[in-house]
């Protein structure tokens, strides 16, 4: 006997999280088809109730670090979700202000190491959500028997492979802004442009808009599908870890990929994807661990203090267009600005009055 049933679904942040879910309903018996959606966050299912039961659909979706929405009895305390949220974001920006105060030394390179830094930072607390969707390729190669010294050295493979993927792309996408940049004021309106992308894909990571979920790049399905049945096929550690650049339904992925667009330069957009891939690695790799040791809504939340992050490279990156277009709007030049008049304003005053 056949049914449908349509679930409500927390924890999707990107296009990348409806294929994971489908996935992973799709290798229960008793599936008959089924439609994940990010834009309305649900998922429609029909099944053979003699087959498959609903437990087993919604274990199989929680399994992949999402939540079922059931009603108020589930729900955390509000008050609760925005201190560990802002907990989770004082403890990331108090170590990147660390990260800044033992740079004394390197003042002129502050702005691209910093920049480094927090792509870094980026790559590393969006790697969380790498866990659902790319977790099971790293499973696919180093659960097969294998010594110590082997996992290890496929691991090494995955991860070369994965952020040579990412660089290579990134100075693609570098190329791709440097080609129709030919001018300062040109590559200036781009890195403007792609700013606008990087606050919206900001926003979207914190989901505190609903309607922003439209604005959504998406390739044709069937290519992003036959790409992950191609990794899924694989045995080989660097190949799978080369393939998994060109999953670009992740939001944060395509995110770093526009930013290495307005960066207009191939060497820029290749180091920008060389430190955010790097930074997934860490949770990706370990995620056994990591799974264990955190909660699927601290995942989320790290989820969203990297919208944070995000949002900031995006003003970053508005600010580097300002600078390039000259339009005397950019933070620097507003500083010298309002130096000046404070100044002036300081001259015009009389010093030799005195108070009585």
């Amino acid at each position: 006997m056949t049914a449908k049933i349509e679930l409500k679904i927390k924890g999707m942040h990107c296009t990348g999280c409806e294929q994971a879910i489908e996935d992973a309903i799709l290798i229960l018996p008793g599936i008959v088809k089924v439609k994940a959606s990010y834009i309305e966050k649900t998922a429609v299912i029909e099944f053979d109730q003699r087959l498959v039961q609903l437990q087993d659909i919604q274990k199989a979706i929680e399994n992949k670090g999402y939540d079922i929405e059931q009603g108020e009895a589930k729900k955390k305390s509000y008050f609760v979700h925005v201190m560990i949220f802002i907990v989770l974001l004082l403890l990331v920006g108090g170590v990147a202000f660390w990260g800044k105060s033992q740079m004394p030394s390197i003042i002129p390179k502050l702005n691209a190491q910093m920049s480094n830094f927090m792509l870094f930072s980026i790559g590393f607390l969006t790697g969380f959500h790498c866990i659902g969707m790319c977790g099971s390729f790293v499973v696919s190669y180093s659960s097969r028997p294998m010594s110590k010294a082997k996992t290890i050295l496929s691991h090494l493979a995955y991860g070369f492979g994965k952020t040579a993927s990412y660089s290579a792309i990134g100075a693609a996408f570098g190329l791709l802004g440097a080609t129709i940049t030919i001018t300062s004021q040109m590559r200036g309106m781009t890195a403007l442009f792609a700013s606008v992308f990087l606050l919206i894909y900001g926003l979207k990571m914190l989901d505190l808009t609903p309607s922003l979920r439209s604005f959504t790049l998406r390739l044709p399905k069937s290519f992003t599908r036959n790409v992950s049945s191609n990794i899924k096929t694989q045995r080989s550690p660097l190949v799978i870890g080369l393939l998994t650049g060109l999953l670009l339904g992740c939001g944060p992925l395509q995110a770093m990929y526009i930013m290495a667009a307005g960066t207009g330069s191939p060497e820029e957009g290749a180091t920008l994807l060389f430190f955010f891939g790097l930074g997934t690695l860490g949770p990706l790799l370990g995620f056994g661990f990591f799974a264990n040791l955190l909660s699927r809504n601290i995942i989320h939340d790290l989820v969203r203090v990297s919208g944070v992050l995000v949002i900031v490279m995006g003003i970053m990156m508005a600010n580097r267009g300002l600078i390039l277009t000259k339009s005397g709007y950019d933070f620097g030049s507003v500083k010298k600005q309002l130096e000046q008049t404070i100044d002036s304003i300081q001259i015009d005053y009389p010093k030799d009055i005195k108070t009585e």
